[in-house]
Order: C-alpha cells, then sequence, then structure tokens
C-alpha cells in the first residue's frame, strides 16, 4: 500500500494541467482575459481579485493595479457597497501575441458591507501598483469589551 503525500498529489495535478495547457491553444478571453472585441468576442469588465482582512478598527482591501494610472480608478461607495472601477492598458493595432495571459481592458469590484463604516474616513493608498482601501468600523460595530460583575 503506498501513501500520497499532499505535495506529490498536488504535483501530479499541476504536471497534467500543465501538459493540458500545452495541448491545447490558451484562449486568455475564454479563461478570464479581454480579448478588446478581438476574434468576435465582446469586451467584458474583468472581476477584480483582492486581499480582503479585517483588523480592531477597520477593514482592509487590497488590490494589485500594476501599469494602471491611479486617477483613472474610481472608488465609489453607496449605500452599503463599494466599488472599484479601472482599465488595465491595452497593447497596441500592431502586437501579435505569441502568448496572451496578462489582463488589458476594464475592471471592476462590488464589495457588500454588512456593518456600519465610517464613510467619510475611507482611505485610499496607491503604492508600487498596489492599491490599498482603509473602511473604518463605525463605532457601533467596534467589539465591545463586557466587564462581569461578580455578587
Amino acid at each position: 500500500m503506498t501513501i500520497s503525500t499532499y505535495n506529490g498529489v498536488m504535483r501530479d495535478v499541476m504536471n497534467m494541467a500543465n501538459a493540458m495547457n500545452r495541448s491545447f491553444a490558451y484562449d486568455y478571453a475564454r479563461n478570464g482575459g479581454s480579448s478588446n472585441g478581438e476574434n468576435g468576442h465582446a469586451e467584458r469588465k474583468m472581476l477584480l481579485p483582492i486581499n480582503a482582512w479585517v483588523d480592531e478598527s477597520a477593514y482592509m482591501v487590497q488590490a494589485y493595479l500594476p501599469s494602471v494610472d491611479p486617477e483613472t480608478v474610481e472608488i465609489t461607495f453607496e449605500g452599503d457597497e463599494l466599488t472599484i472601477r479601472g482599465e488595465f492598458p491595452t497593447a497596441g493595432e500592431e502586437v501579435k501575441f505569441l502568448k496572451r495571459e496578462l489582463f488589458s481592458g476594464a475592471f471592476e469590484r462590488k464589495l457588500t458591507f454588512n456593518a456600519p463604516v465610517e464613510v467619510d474616513k475611507i482611505e485610499a493608498v496607491f503604492e508600487k501598483g498596489a492599491l490599498t482601501l482603509s473602511i473604518p468600523k463605525a463605532e457601533v460595530a467596534k467589539p465591545k469589551q463586557i466587564k462581569i460583575v461578580a455578587k
């Protein structure tokens, strides 16, 4: 009886996935990228990948936006929904790709908050291609320590 380790199984799965990618033409537009209207495909907005976490005082959201001008990124908070919109630059018409895996075109991400936040205190910082948003929790949403009174 042989026992496979997790790493061994994952290596086998990745080897198979790599072989499949080499066997078939990779169409990035069909796999999450943008065709920018090429080959009859309509342009669509990409779902912007993010990292999100929470600390004691704020919700944090981070997205990588390499080559995007921060002045062209639109961030709005309406009702209980945060929206991030923008566009990755496209290559010129003269470029004939051998392999296309980098996304170009419009992106958007919407996040709904089910807890109150301080909308007027939201901060957005763009550094080295990474957008980081700090969304402060409202006082009523912050955890409260309840003291036990012994009698």
